[in-house]
């Protein structure tokens, strides 16, 4: 019972995609193994093998609420948080999945002025993360 409890009104990873890839008004983009070999011909893709994006901005409000709501309830024990960052009316999550030292999932939602979910998938060293951010810096 109190397993139950606990787990009443959580979401995963998964479903929050399942859920929201389903809405037509929803954005959705797929980058697949195949494209992302091809292009490992003419750029680094540093061990990313696909790619997934949701965005929501042509989407109803009621949309918008409903998914604030879900990621609110974001919860999977198959992921780490590696940033969560909420600021007046909108909210960052970073989650990562590691095995061995590799991140072979990396999954970034926002809500507020801007909603969208991006999966990243492959064998990603925690190094190319953070040579990107050095790179990168504050924007």
């Amino acid at each position: 019972l109190i397993a139950c409890q606990a787990t009443f009104g959580q979401k995963s990873v998964n479903q929050l995609f399942s859920e929201f890839s389903k809405e037509k008004s929803a954005t959705s983009v797929n980058i697949g193994k195949i494209t992302m070999t091809f292009a490992n011909l003419f750029t680094d893709t540093m061990g990313v093998d696909g790619i997934e994006v949701l965005e929501f901005d042509n989407c109803s409000q009621e949309l918008k609420d409903r998914f604030a709501t879900s990621v609110k309830q974001l919860k999977d024990s198959n992921f780490e948080t590696m940033v969560n960052v909420n600021e007046d009316d909108s909210r960052t999550k970073v989650l990562v999945r590691i095995k061995d030292e590799i991140i072979h999932e990396m999954v970034v939602v926002t809500t507020g002025s801007s909603n969208a979910m991006v999966r990243i998938k492959g064998k990603i060293k925690p190094s190319d993360i953070e040579r990107i951010i050095k790179k990168h810096g504050n924007g």
